[in-house]
């Protein structure tokens, strides 16, 4: 064999679309910028061994893959890679809002809004594998994602970037291959000794031959009808923005055939592909009777199916596009359906000529004309050979936190996909704000924020980048995520956006004071850190105590009115008594003051305190405890106050008199003893009086009266008595 016939076997690609109901496998020769289909094998399932696009039964897949292969092998030689496509039924889709709080953040970067983006993906991923009773979330690849809105505070807004307020929200569509579809494949692969040359997805390939690139920035749907599904992939600027499945298709316009006309599936299986091309019809039903009907008569026996078909399309359509396209494109064996492409377009409010079947010569601009390709089947099938060679979508290789990762790389992969099949939380790799702290000033409720969290630190090779960052094979990644931020923390100066002060006067000294800080009804200095719930009274000093006590802490030489220095404690036949040692005077602008009367700024406050002597007992007795029973008389005309009680006194225990000074906390008691009745002779204790004879010549006696009348030195005598001693010659 000639080289040039060794390098055209090896340029030649193997491709194969393997569909629910068969497998299509073609050799397919660049040509210059252009293919050549050189061969086409097409093998039916033998048993049902795929359902929805998904290989069901690896094993049955791998027996119709091999048979082709051999087929093929046969004429061109040992076929060692293909290329193979996802399809379109398989991609999942999922629309999500994530909103986040954005109060304490000044505004929103680009790295901000690419990891709120990031966010809602990761969401879509988790609600997937919730709805489908996954456990792994990585399970699911990302194949796209686009942002139908953003929203700050509430309303809809074209850009987040450099934008503040407290809430914003993204809505986006995320779209995900499971990666069991793409294992399943690679086994069926390799039970058949072949190497996946290039993975795609249906949609992708069938867009690469139908849509010029000068093209793809229009809003156009493209829609493979097929037996089971029918597979919906939308395109704008440049990039496919959404897929869906409508799980409505061929088959259900063959039922509708059999029911109307009692004829088995292979009978309305031929007859369903005659309608676009022959008329009138010959067909025999299941009782063995002949028909012979126009295709009108049988499109019209099947119109409301037909009608469903395209309310279910429509509706797609709609719903992922949020709107009605520019173009709609049907491929796949299911678009021949009659009347189909008018219905679409009348339900999407579309021109009919928008929306048409492409088929053999849509792809002719690529491959050529070939006996094989007459219809719109075959565009997936070439798209995919086409696809092997322009746009193949490989394996990435990259290490995660050293990690090693295989990604699909299914489109323009960034770190942030990279991110994603790691499994790490998108929202954990920010550092959360601190704990905010909320309390009352004066009255009105304040918030004080935490600190900031820090972002993640990531890097690519060694060098900084972030979650829009581009990744290639062999990348190595690391992310740190940011730290959390420091709790709120306050002084109460710092909840205060100025600070008061009030200037007095005191004994002839001015004074600046600061205001008054309680907190939670104690009072503590303006530096004190305050906490979470904390109640705040910060006020002027308004008395003349509070003014006192400030001076005090300032230093000053201050005694205020209720602190006259200490008093004297001390207990009196069991009652407490206390007496001051020193006497105030407290004046305010010269008028008489004590500790309540209101002070304001500029006032002048006098302040002086005396020194009083130490009190003695007799000082601190009441009158009534100093009780002393007594009579008065009248002694030779003068009167006379006779005491007829006694009163003795101790001082802590021990025997006093009324002159002792009275000791602190002293226990003092009283104790008045009343006497016998008092006599003539108890007088002479309270006068001087001489009882001896004076000289005379006679003889002298001795006269004493009481009122009177004789009475002797015993004598009782009472209050008010006139009691008389003289001598007599």
């Amino acid at each position: 064999m000639s080289q040039e016939a060794n390098a055209g076997k090896q340029d030649l690609i193997f491709s194969l679309d393997i569909g629910t109901r068969s497998v299509v496998g073609l050799i397919v020769e660049p040509v210059d910028d252009k293919f050549r289909v050189v061969d086409c094998c097409i093998q039916e399932h033998d048993e049902r061994s795929m359902l929805d696009g998904q290989i069901h039964d690896v094993v049955a897949v791998a027996r119709v893959i091999e048979k082709i292969k051999q087929t093929l092998e046969a004429s061109h030689g040992p076929l060692s890679k293909v290329a193979v496509a996802a399809a379109g039924r398989s991609l999942r889709t999922r629309r999500v809002s994530v909103e986040i709080d954005i109060r304490h953040q000044a505004f929103l970067s680009r790295e901000d809004v690419i990891t709120l983006e990031f966010s809602a993906v990761q969401e879509a991923q988790s609600q997937l594998a919730i709805e489908l009773n996954e456990t792994d979330v990585t399970r699911y690849y990302c194949v796209g994602y686009s942002v139908v809105n953003y929203f700050l505070d509430g309303e809809m807004i074209g850009s987040l970037i450099d934008q503040r307020g407290e809430t914003a929200r993204v809505d986006v569509i995320a779209t995900f291959l499971p990666r069991v579809v793409v294992d399943s494949l690679l086994a069926a692969l390799k039970r058949c000794d072949l190497e996946m040359q290039a993975l795609t997805l249906e949609p992708i390939a069938a867009i690469n031959v139908l849509i010029p690139v000068t093209m793809r920035r229009l809003n156009i749907a493209l829609v493979d009808i097929g037996a089971g599904t029918s597979d919906v992939a939308l395109t704008e600027e440049g990039a496919i923005t959404a897929y869906g499945m409508v799980p409505v298709a061929g088959d259900e316009i063959t039922d509708a055939l059999m029911n109307a006309f009692l004829v088995d599936f292979p009978m309305a299986e031929e007859v369903k592909r005659k309608l676009s091309t022959e008329s009138p019809i010959p067909f025999t039903d299941i009782l063995g009777l002949e028909h012979l009907l126009s295709a009108d008569e049988i499109i019209a026996a099947i119109d409301p199916e037909i009608e469903r078909l395209a309310s279910k399309i429509a509706d797609k359509i709609t719903e992922l596009n949020g709107k009605s396209p520019q173009a709609v494109m049907l491929i796949g064996g299911g678009s021949l359906t009659p009347r189909l492409p008018e219905k679409v377009a009348a339900l999407l409010n579309m021109p009919a000529q928008r929306v048409a079947v492409r088929g053999a010569d849509a792809i002719a601009q690529h491959v050529g004309t070939h006996p094989l390709l007459n219809g719109p089947e075959f565009v997936t099938p070439v798209g995919i050979a086409v696809a092997a060679r322009r746009h193949p979508i490989k394996y990435v290789t990259v290490t995660v936190n050293e990690s090693v990762l295989r990604i699909f790389d299914l489109r323009k992969m960034t770190l942030g996909d990279a991110v994603l099949a790691a499994g790490l939380d998108v929202r954990r790799l920010y550092g959360r704000p601190g704990l905010a702290m909320t309390l009352t000033v004066n009255g009105r409720m304040k918030i004080i924020p935490g600190g900031h969290g820090t972002p993640p630190v990531i890097m690519k090779n060694n060098e900084p980048v972030g979650l829009d960052a581009p990744i290639a094979d062999g990348d190595a990644i690391i992310v740190v995520p940011g730290e959390n931020g420091q709790q709120a923390s306050a002084c109460v100066k710092d909840l205060l956006d100025m600070i008061d002060t009030l200037d007095v006067s005191y004994n002839e000294q001015p004074f600046s004071l600061e205001p008054l800080v309680l907190v939670n009804g104690t009072a503590q200095p303006l530096d004190y850190s305050v906490a979470d719930r904390d109640e705040v009274i910060v006020r002027l000093r308004t008395t003349v105590d509070e003014v006192l006590a400030a001076l005090a802490e300032t230093g000053a030489t201050v005694v205020p009115p209720s602190l006259d220095g200490s008093s004297l404690a001390f207990s009196l036949n069991g009652h407490d008594y206390t007496v001051p040692f020193h006497e105030s005077q407290l004046l305010v602008n010269g008028q008489s003051a004590s500790g309540t009367t209101r002070v304001r700024t500029g006032d002048n406050i006098v302040h002086r305190v005396t020194e009083l002597p130490a009190p003695t007992i007799q000082d601190v007795i009441p009158l009534e405890d100093w009780v002393q029973e007594e009579l008065k008389v009248v002694f030779n005309g003068q009167p006379v106050t006779i005491k007829t009680a006694s009163v003795s006194i101790t001082m802590d225990g021990e025997p006093a008199a009324a002159d002792h000074i009275v000791k602190p906390d002293a226990v003092i008691n009283v104790k008045t003893t009343v006497g016998a009745a008092p006599v003539f002779n108890d007088v002479f204790r309270y006068v001087e009086v001489s009882l001896t004879q004076p000289a005379s010549d006679g003889i002298a006696k001795l006269i004493m009266l009481v009122n009177g009348e004789p009475a002797t030195f015993q004598t009782e005598i009472k209050s008010g008595d006139k009691l008389e001693l003289y001598w007599e010659s």
